[in-house]
């Protein structure tokens, strides 16, 4: 799949990932998507060799802003989304579920979204899983 029909499944999938109430309280973040994670940040995440990551969210989480976020320069937050690891975990899916790849894909990517946008919203590693399994059990 070319960047450009992943880009832009990831913006057909937002709203699909963020309930509509909450997208006016996602300020200053960027959506980017990159291949794959560096070699740099694989190590800075302690990754192993057979471990991967399908999303990154780096900046501030909203629940940390105080008054003086973003006064002056303030850069976005950014959510990376690794295209090359979904679409691994997509096929992975879609075998396992019996879905077609493009079906896995949107579902992947959505999922990647929702946990990334939720660390934004200050949850760490553990709560986002957590609120996922229950998610699930659904």
């Amino acid at each position: 799949m070319t960047r450009e029909e992943f880009e832009k499944l990831v913006e057909e999938e937002f709203p699909r990932a963020v309930p509509e109430k909450f997208h006016h309280l996602i300020k200053n973040v960027g959506f980017l998507v990159e291949d794959e994670p560096s070699l740099e940040l694989r190590k800075q995440e302690g990754l192993s060799d057979n471990e991967t990551l399908l999303g990154l969210y780096h900046g501030v989480p909203a629940v940390a802003r105080g008054d003086f976020y973003g006064v002056g320069g303030t850069l976005p937050d950014t959510i990376t989304l690794f295209q090359l690891p979904i679409e691994e975990e997509a096929k992975a899916l879609s075998v396992r579920l019996n879905l077609t790849e493009e079906e896995a894909l949107c579902r992947v990517i959505r999922e990647t979204i929702w946990h990334e946008v939720a660390h934004y919203f200050g949850y760490d590693e553990h709560q986002v899983r957590d609120r996922e399994d229950k998610r699930n059990e659904k």
